[in-house]
């Protein structure tokens, strides 16, 4: 397995406490990031249901019944025959991260890039698409691999017909994210350490509802957020259409957890939620850490270790790309009783890191339809013709 197993379990540690701990964030790496296979052990139940009454729980039928008029053809729908000017791409993010020439200050004040030029600074843009790029397939895998699982494991047979169209999603969306790198980029990085030992959790632990709470809500939450702003970023045609379809997926997806994940809930004492409160904040850390782009910075030459360091001091005023990935995420753990119960523990996590102005955004429960882009188009045309 290629996280070490001793370092693991100290950065487990770290989330619970100084989640800044610079030591632990960077002894948490990926010894082998040319294995092709990566095995992770887990013990879970499968449950069959009897009970094939269609439509007990009406919203999770109607998010079923949108997932089957909702589907698309990576190979179809896109143009690939688009030519994507990589650097012209490069260029319009750099221009809409006024974070990034802090940290180029600080870098260069620490003298890090010394000798770098025009030319350096873009590669490291393009290195960082292709990293970017890369950790979102590498987590559609996950969701591919949890949602086979949640047909297995959740005991509702309207639950388990909507997961069933998840996991051709999820296929899909690793489909065209690997095409994409791969026929216009420069190929893929590895998963990033940080995103692997995520997953991990997620996987591990055989309770039916961590993994809902894991990647329904946390990585697929942090997903929507991410692909929604460089869906506003970018003017690149074909990564836009890319992400626009798989951004009417993935609200669905998140509103799969949370619709289910509120039922269970309700029944649950407060030492259990307790327990999901603190899975969902050491979710939320190892999701932040992985966009320290450790692998960048490694293949670029610069030393890692000062350039995490100057990542974490970013003043507040630059960090609005980091506290907007948890857009989707604060206001779904309230949907969930997440955030205020016992004595508000994830209220108060989500304060010290900044997101709490989040609450009160729309809970992608009740916004998914807003965002299916997919069955709006194809309703467009058949009017049109």
């Amino acid at each position: 397995m290629p996280l070490d197993p001793d370092t693991y379990l100290t950065d487990r540690e770290r989330l619970r406490g100084d989640v800044n701990d610079v030591d632990a964030i960077m002894s948490l790496t990926n010894r082998d990031s040319a294995a092709e296979y990566s095995l992770v052990s887990s013990n879970f139940d499968s449950l069959f249901t009897w009970n094939y009454s269609k439509g007990t729980r009406p919203a999770l039928n109607k998010l079923y019944e949108k997932a089957k008029t909702s589907q698309w053809n990576g190979e179809k729908d896109l143009d690939w025959s688009i030519d994507v000017d990589v650097e012209k791409v490069v260029r319009e993010l750099s221009v809409a991260a006024p974070g990034d020439a802090w940290i180029r200050q600080e870098a260069e004040d620490a003298g890090l890039l010394k000798g770098w030029g025009d030319k350096e600074w873009l590669q490291l843009g393009i290195e960082a698409q292709n990293w970017r790029l890369s950790q979102f397939m590498h987590g559609e895998q996950g969701a591919l691999i949890c949602t086979a699982r949640i047909t297995e494991t959740v005991p509702w047979y309207d639950a388990k017909l909507f997961a069933a169209t998840q996991v051709v999603d999820e296929a899909r969306h690793v489909e065209v994210f690997a095409k994409y790198l791969e026929t216009k980029l420069t190929g893929y990085y590895p998963i990033n350490a940080h995103l692997e030992a995520l997953l991990n959790d997620i996987i591990r632990d055989s309770r039916w509802d961590m993994t809902y709470l894991g990647m329904q809500v946390m990585v697929e939450g942090l997903a929507l957020a991410a692909f929604g702003f460089l869906h506003m970023l970018t003017n690149e045609p074909l990564l836009k259409s890319l992400l626009r379809y798989v951004m009417a997926d993935e609200a669905r997806h998140v509103a799969f957890g949370v619709l289910s994940l509120k039922e269970a809930y309700e029944g649950m004492t407060s030492a259990e939620l307790q327990e999901r409160q603190e899975f969902a904040f050491e979710a939320g850390i190892r999701m932040r850490d992985r966009f320290l782009m450790q692998e960048v910075w490694e293949r670029m030459g610069v030393d890692v270790r000062k350039m995490v360091e100057i990542q974490l001091r970013l003043p507040n005023e630059f960090k609005d790309f980091q506290r907007l990935l948890f857009s989707k995420i604060v206001p779904n753990c309230k949907k969930l009783g997440l955030l205020d119960a016992g004595d508000g523990w994830l209220r108060q996590k989500w304060t010290e890191i900044g997101v709490i102005q989040f609450e009160d955004w729309a809970n992608t429960g009740d916004e998914y339809l807003e965002l299916d882009h997919v069955a709006t188009d194809r309703e467009a045309g058949a009017l049109a013709s």
